[in-house]
């Protein structure tokens, strides 16, 4: 018919068009003018007349007008293999994700009574729920960690004594929880988590004030003398004692980075905690002491301690004093040691969580169009029906989910990867699942790249395993990238080795002959606009229906766009209502291309990545491909590297983000040891301890088989402000004894046999107050961190801080002494005497 596609284009862009029409002025009013012709319905777009070679056309008689869905198709959501319209509920800042459930619910009951007939709602997560289940499994680990405390303190303190540390309890959960109020911290995993940390702190000084009040009580002091000693003698020490484990707690607060944001909250919580445990147990407790400890008949002040645990105590101390070099030397190889085991401990960032869900990713070769995704998909949702393990399913084709957790990591749209995510019905559930998908996808799914995850309790990583290859030249990256999956793939316990970008995707390559299409009045932007309108449609203008916009697309008939053969015969128009075919303009061949390229740094990357078997975590088969790759890494081309990638790089990342506020712990630290201790030589003997819960902490992750990670990083660091703060006591104490005339022999036995019982205590309160965190996933290792590191490093501090005293003060056994004056008295010459 010789029609100018063109004046096709033109004609329904010009009657379609929403332009200005003018506005009259009038003496009382402004009157716009509007101009009818606008489509508002199909049919009108149908008569759409069109004039060319002095005939007239309806649009409708020689263009196929409908309306339907996008083709090629868009991103598409299922639910339990039905289609599906999802929609994401996020809270608004500073509400309550409870509140927020129990209106949803009440919503989605109104709204489901007036849905039409086959139309459902659905819950996919249910975040509320999830955080419920949460908060009622920490409070009952604090409520397990209260009773235990309470148990430490009326089996080793006795029913009144403990009476008082238990009135202080509630004291300071109700000022710790008002100040979190106040400071905007509301109750999640992270704040119970420091809470439940807290609580075996927090009684340490009630126990302390409580234990030097009962101690003044045995010997025969009345209770109004022994409650203002108890304050007198332990306010000045505790204090220093409580800011220097909240100082502990710095790195936590202040590091930067992705994880710390996970974690921030503990440092404030446990620091108003300890705080006001403080402030309860300098002004409350003494008067509780008072109301309720009765007075003790007078006794012997050397009877207290003259008990057969004592005496072993006290021969134990003093053999280690005698054999100091000895016992130093032990101490020292066994730090050394510690450290060398830290090499058996696995390494992980963060823990998976135990939610229910199981991430299913597939993923089809570079270039596979949607609907072929769509299609495998189906097709496996089709195994997935009526599974016993599965409560419920959705899935994305095109498309990742909606982030439905902080944790889960959003995936970036592509035509060839569908997501699925299963909620399972409990956690065996879950594993049991894990399994039969990757045995469904070795069987029935060849030309899919499977890949099962479960959601992180920290920052996601799409796989345990990931290197990155960079250079400069795509072929020269491949290769090497190429030699580390063959390293990967001699690994036994790595599987699922593969690269983020590695099939070419096919392409048509339309070689035009310039001079043809030039002789025809044709340039390459004109063709490659023309064939762009044909086959794939060009939106020529906009339908409107109410509220809302349509694009009216124009394009050949789908026949033609279909068959690869026929793009050959597509018409070329060349002006004057004249066609040619395509072919006679240009050449068509078939290639392949990337299409797709990773850059980092504007350099091509290809990330290899693999999953573990299970019993191996990810950061240390990273670590061994690492080593094992050194070879390789040492002889690359100038240009080209093979980096870390992954949780371990996270790993490093963060752990570096957590040693930059070290320093100002360290000064604030060593400030607050300064004003208590005053002397240089006591603050370098108590700051020596620090290390010495080291050795606890890497035989504990060893022994229970806990992986050390971010969470474990921020115990160990905190560990050493508890660690410190008994070292101050028992120097303090020390100097005490000195001071009130003791020989410093003498002191330094009488003043550990004397703190023995309240550092004991305040250590057991907190390492058993670690046992309820033990069973979390995400607060175990740094719980066994913890109680492990505080545990040896209690007895230490009992055993090898005096050894170090007496070392560095080179103080000698009160016989030598007497001895020592006894020779010199002897060799003094003879005084001249009177005739």
């Amino acid at each position: 018919m010789g029609i100018d596609p063109n004046l096709i284009v033109s004609t329904i862009k010009a009657q379609d068009a929403m332009t200005a029409s003018g506005m009259i002025d009038t003496s009382s009013d402004n009157v716009y003018l509007r101009v009818s012709g606008m489509f508002d319905n199909i049919d009108s777009i149908r008569n759409l007349p069109i004039r060319a070679n002095d005939r007239t056309f309806r649009l409708g008689d020689i263009a196929r007008i409908e309306r339907s869905y996008a083709d090629p198709i868009e991103p598409k959501m299922y639910y339990n293999g039905q289609p599906a319209i999802g929609i994401a509920i996020s809270m608004d800042k500073g509400g309550n994700i409870l509140t927020l459930g129990a209106d949803l619910t009440k919503t989605v009951a109104q709204i489901k009574k007036s849905l039409p007939l086959g139309l459902e709602l659905s819950q996919v997560s249910n975040q509320p729920k999830t955080v419920e289940e949460s908060i009622n499994e920490f409070v009952k680990s604090l409520r397990e960690a209260v009773i235990i405390v309470l148990l430490v303190s009326f089996l080793s303190l006795g029913m009144r004594s403990g009476m008082v540390v238990a009135l202080c309890i509630p004291l300071v959960l109700a000022g710790t929880f008002t100040c979190m109020k106040l400071t905007g911290i509301d109750l999640h995993k992270v704040s119970l988590g420091a809470l439940i940390i807290a609580l075996g702190l927090l009684v340490d000084d009630a126990i302390i004030s409580v234990e030097m009040m009962s101690v003044k009580l045995e010997q025969g002091w009345d209770r109004f003398k022994a409650a203002c000693f108890a304050y007198t003698a332990t306010a000045f020490p505790m204090l220093t004692g409580t800011l220097i484990t909240c100082a502990g707690f710095i790195p936590v607060g202040f590091s930067q980075g992705s994880a710390a944001e996970f974690v921030k909250s503990i440092f404030t919580v446990v620091t108003i905690a300890l705080v006001i445990s403080w402030l309860v147990s300098v002004l409350v407790t003494p008067l509780l002491g008072y109301k309720i400890i009765k007075p003790k008949p007078a006794t012997n002040h050397s009877d207290i301690y003259d008990t057969k645990f004592y005496q072993f105590f006290r021969k134990t101390l003093i053999w280690c004093l005698c054999h100091r070099k000895l016992v130093l030397g032990i101490t020292l190889a066994s730090f050394i040691g510690s450290i060398f085991l830290f090499k058996f401990v696995k390494q992980e960032f963060f823990p998976p969580s135990i939610r229910p869900e199981l991430i299913v990713e597939m993923t089809l070769p570079e270039g596979a169009s949607l609907k072929a995704t769509e299609q495998e998909a189906n097709h496996f949702a089709q195994s997935l029906t009526n599974d016993p393990d599965i409560d419920n399913f959705s899935y994305y084709v095109g498309e990742g989910a909606p982030r439905f957790v902080l944790t889960a990591d959003p995936t970036l749209p592509a035509n060839n990867y569908a997501q699925f995510v299963i909620v399972a019905k409990n956690l065996d559930a879950r594993n049991e699942l894990n399994k039969k998908i990757s045995k469904l996808f070795t069987e029935d799914f060849a030309n899919v790249r499977g890949h099962t995850k479960v959601i992180l309790t920290g920052p996601p990583s799409p796989y345990p395993v990931i290197l990155r290859v960079t250079g400069y030249e795509h072929e020269k990256v491949r290769n090497i990238a190429q030699q580390v999956s063959n390293v990967m793939a001699a690994n036994a316990q790595i599987t699922h080795i593969n690269w983020d970008w590695n099939e070419k995707s096919k392409v048509m390559h339309v070689t035009i002959d310039q001079d043809k299409a030039r002789m025809l009045g044709i340039d390459s932007q004109t063709l490659a606009t023309n064939l762009q309108t044909q086959i794939s449609g060009t939106a020529i203008s906009e339908f409107r229906e109410k509220d809302k916009t349509v694009d009216i697309v124009y394009r050949v008939n789908r026949e033609s766009r279909k068959d690869l053969s026929h793009v050959k015969d597509l018409n070329v128009h060349i002006g004057n209502g004249q066609f040619v075919p395509l072919e006679q303009i240009a050449k068509i061949s078939f290639e392949a291309e990337d299409g797709l390229i990773w850059r980092r740094d504007l350099k091509p990357t290809i990330t290899v990545q693999a999953d573990v078997t299970a019993g191996v975590t990810g950061n240390d088969m990273t670590k061994l491909v690492y080593e094992q790759l050194k070879e390789l890494r040492e002889n690359l081309p100038l240009g080209y590297s093979i980096d870390v990638g992954g949780s371990l790089e996270r790993s490093k990342t963060s752990m570096d983000f957590l040693l930059q506020p070290v320093p100002a712990m360290v000064i604030i630290i060593l400030t607050f040891l300064m004003f208590q201790l005053q002397k240089i030589s006591h603050m370098i003997l108590t700051v020596l301890t620090a290390p010495l819960g080291v050795i606890g902490v890497s035989v504990s992750l060893l022994l229970t088989q806990r992986p050390l990670g971010f969470v474990a990083e921020l115990g160990i660091l905190a560990l050493s402000g508890m660690i410190i703060r008994n070292s101050v006591i028992l120097i303090d104490q020390i100097e005490q004894h000195i001071n009130d005339g003791e020989t410093p022999w003498d002191a330094i036995i009488d003043s550990a046999i004397l703190r023995f019982r309240p550092i004991m205590l305040t250590a057991a309160a907190a390492i058993l107050g670690m046992l309820p965190l033990m069973q979390s996933v995400f607060w175990g290792p740094m719980a066994v961190a913890i109680a492990g590191g505080l545990l040896v490093a209690t007895v230490l501090t009992l055993l090898v801080l005096p050894t170090m005293y007496a070392a560095w003060f080179k103080i000698k056994p009160n016989s030598q002494l007497e001895q020592k004056d006894s020779q010199q008295n002897n060799k003094s010459p003879a005084m001249p005497g009177n005739n």
